[in-house]
Formats: structure tokens, sequence, C-alpha cells
């Protein structure tokens, strides 16, 4: 028969990670449950006639809503402007283009803002420049379509097919950047968790365990007591709640963690 208490060497191990937790989150704030997190991920199909294609990003944006309202674009915060070798991210490979913090609801339209530093490196190692005057003005434009929960982190994989991409023009030898790019993936990355530990005035760290294992942990906010695990596999998790005043006893609880949603636990009081 299994052990249901939590063993005395598992309670020092957390009230040794309560501390530094402490330490580096005083001034954090629980979660804004009205705003979704978007990370924005390149990946490629080859192009066989270079050794090396080079695309130039300088910003990425969102339409939210209409997609024919495009007067206001939301700039992406969080971004990674640069140089980025197509070649690099074959094979399933993908970068990180972008992390923000965007508002709920439907992203219609993604844009990529191309530099005009686009170019090729062929395999006799000449270095073609490319042009994409579409792609400096209003951008390289992605139909989404996808609607978008607060408090989720949502995972957009773009694939920028260079193979499709690059046209030669004619007998010229000059090459021609008319990106074709498709969107791969936007599914939300895991579920959250999120509860009330009273009284609020204890700052509590909760742990989410599967099995033995930790899988995450957060911090309860000490104005109000809530807290919010983010970003975990759907699952089912048992719930360790240690209170940093010690005159408090350690808690256990459980949530089920559905893909895309948010799980909402009975809230907890503490007992001394």
């Amino acid at each position: 028969m299994k052990q249901k208490s939590v063993n005395f060497s598992f309670i020092l191990t957390i009230l040794v990670v309560i501390f530094s937790l402490i330490s580096c989150s005083r001034n954090e704030k629980a979660p804004n449950g009205g705003n979704a997190k978007l990370e924005v991920r390149l990946t490629d199909s080859p192009f066989p006639y270079a050794k090396e294609v080079w695309v130039d990003i300088q910003k990425i944006q969102i339409i939210m809503g209409d997609s024919s309202d495009s007067s206001n674009p939301i700039e992406l915060n969080g971004a990674h402007p640069g140089l980025y070798n197509l070649f690099d991210l074959t094979n399933g490979k993908d970068t990180l283009l972008a992390d923000a913090t965007i508002p709920a609801g439907t992203i219609s339209q993604i844009r990529l803002i191309l530099g005009d530093n686009n170019y090729i490196v062929a395999d006799n190692g000449e270095k073609i420049s490319l042009k994409t005057p579409s792609g400096q003005e209003s951008g390289l434009k992605v139909q989404v379509h996808q609607e978008v929960s607060g408090g989720i982190l949502y995972r957009l994989t773009l694939d920028f097919d260079a193979g499709r991409s690059i046209v030669k023009a004619g007998n010229s030898g000059q090459y021609l950047l008319k990106p074709v790019l498709r969107i791969i993936s936007l599914v939300p990355s895991g579920g959250d968790i999120k509860g009330v530990v009273l009284p609020d005035s204890i700052r509590t760290s909760i742990f989410a365990l599967s099995g033995a294992d930790t899988v995450a942990s957060t911090i309860t906010d000490t104005a109000s007591g809530e807290f919010l695990i983010k970003d975990v596999p759907a699952g089912n998790y048992s719930l360790i709640y240690v209170p940093s005043d010690s005159t408090y006893q350690t808690a256990s609880g459980s949530a089920t963690v559905t893909l895309g949603q948010i799980t909402v636990v009975d809230t907890l009081r503490l007992l001394k």
C-alpha cells in the first residue's frame, strides 16, 4: 500500500527551494489571465540550388479580430530581429522569432517584416542578393484565424518554404525572393493550474508532481493568495502546498490538466 504522507527529507528539500524562490520573486504579481502568450517559431523546407539562404527579419506583427482591418497591427514584443540562415532550420529544427504577450481574442493574420539584406550563397561561394519589395513594405502575410485564450501559452510554427520562395530571374543569374509561408501549427503548449491559498498573507509554494517528479511550481501572490502554474503538459498531477510560515502545515491536493485549458482547483485553507 502506497504511503500518502510527505516524508521529512522531501519537505526539507522543498523548504530550501522556497527561500530561493522568494528571493527572486518578491516583486512578481500573479499572472494576468486576460492575456495570452505567443511563441512564434520558424522552420524551413530546403532549397537545392544554394548552400545558404539568409533572410533579414526585422519585425513580427499580428492582426487581431477582422483581418480586413489592418490599420492597427500589433508589433510583437520579445521579438528577435536579425539574419536567419534557413538552412539551419531544416529536418525538424526551428528557431524562436518572438515570445510575446498578446490580448486574448482571434488572431486573424501574422506578418513578417523583412529588411533588405536578404541573400543566398551559391555552391561556388558567390553571394547573390535577393529582392523582396513586398516584404519590405507591408510584410509577408499569413492568414491565421485562430482564437487564443487568456493565460495560455501558444506555439505558432511558420514554414518559410525556400524551395518555392526563391525564383531565378531568367538567364540573368539573379534571384528574386517571393516568400511562400505557411503555418505548420498553432497549438496550446499545455494547460494551466489556477487556485487560491488562504490565508493570503502567507506566501506558499505550490509544486505540481507527476509521480515522484516535480513538473512545475510557483508561489502565491500575498495580496490575493492566487497562484497560476502555466504551461503544464496534459495529465493528472499531485499538488503539494508548502507555506513559508512553518507554523502552518504542508498540504496536498490534485489536478487534472487538459491541453489548452485552465484547471481551477478548490481554494485551499492552510491549517496550523
